[in-house]
């Protein structure tokens, strides 16, 4: 585990321009579960590669393109922005070459973790995918104001190798991630060792909230606003936005095990057994499309 949580801020690229906005490869982050990026195609941009020895979800953000793995090519969105409806992505795992089109002006959040030596040995054994609005999950969780909505990208049942991903929306003035919870810890069912990625966005660009990460040994509060990055190895963090602004992040996971079994903060866990009734602002984004 690291001694300290890395935050960082999302660059501009300038409009017209390809390029990754954020390009936070497994050293930058200080361990080797996850390469995250966040990519901006103007309309027309080609993105080809190979996925190598790690696999892939590329979740759209804002725009559409066309992918094409050998086949195709195949749709993914329109989407608005990400308050604008449920999400849009494709999954290529490990040993795939694909071949990106913004039809429109797009941004991408590009999740890559390794395959392990184990199940390379079995390359082949899962298939690339979209993932439209219809194949997510989506669930309304908490209460009065720790009521937040999750939308599965990735999840637990999803046929991949060891990545996790979900989209999470939190209305102004709501608490997330909350009772505080943490999965540094192997210890199935009950916890599950985890790294983590939050990738937030406000509704309005000048929002902000509060992310606290604390274990025994150290507790940190960090102020996150539009485009920032929080990597979490260890300890609990919950979340708050401030009143006013509706959040969005966007978290990857990855581990050795297909679980996100979790353990919340003793102090804190009772409230789970005693939500009072949710939101009325949630869901914040239905399934149903919006271009």
């Amino acid at each position: 585990m690291t001694s300290q949580t890395p935050l960082y801020r999302s660059m501009r690229v300038p409009a017209g321009r390809t390029g990754a906005a954020v390009n936070l490869t497994p050293r930058a982050l200080g361990w080797d579960s996850i390469h995250f990026a966040v990519r901006h195609l103007p309309r027309g941009a080609v993105w080809s590669g190979r996925t190598g020895r790690e696999e892939r979800c590329v979740v759209l953000l804002r725009g559409l393109f066309s992918v094409g793995w050998g086949g195709g090519p195949h749709r993914v969105g329109p989407r608005a922005d990400v308050f604008a409806g449920y999400p849009h992505a494709v999954y290529l795992p490990a040993g795939t070459a694909f071949r990106i089109v913004a039809e429109r002006s797009c941004e991408v959040a590009d999740c890559r973790a390794p395959a392990s030596a184990s199940r390379s040995a079995s390359r082949g054994r899962f298939e690339a995918r979209v993932i439209g609005p219809a194949d997510c999950g989506g669930e309304i969780r908490g209460g009065g104001n720790a009521t937040r909505q999750i939308v599965d990208i990735v999840p637990p049942g999803f046929p991949a190798e060891r990545l996790l991903l979900c989209e999470v929306y939190t209305p102004g003035g709501n608490w997330s991630s909350y009772p505080p919870h943490k999965h540094d810890t192997d210890d199935p069912p009950r916890e599950v060792d985890l790294d983590e990625i939050y990738y937030y966005r406000f509704r309005d660009p000048g929002g902000y909230g509060f992310q606290r990460l604390y274990t025994t040994r150290r507790d940190e509060t960090l102020r996150v606003v539009h485009g920032d990055v929080v990597a979490i190895r260890e300890g609990y963090h919950p979340f708050v936005t401030a009143h006013g602004y509706d959040a969005y992040y966007l978290n990857v996971l990855a581990g050795e095990r297909r679980s996100m079994a979790a353990s919340d903060d003793p102090a804190h866990a009772r409230f789970r057994r005693q939500w009072p009734p949710p939101d009325p602002r949630l869901p914040m984004v239905q399934r149903a499309v919006s271009g």
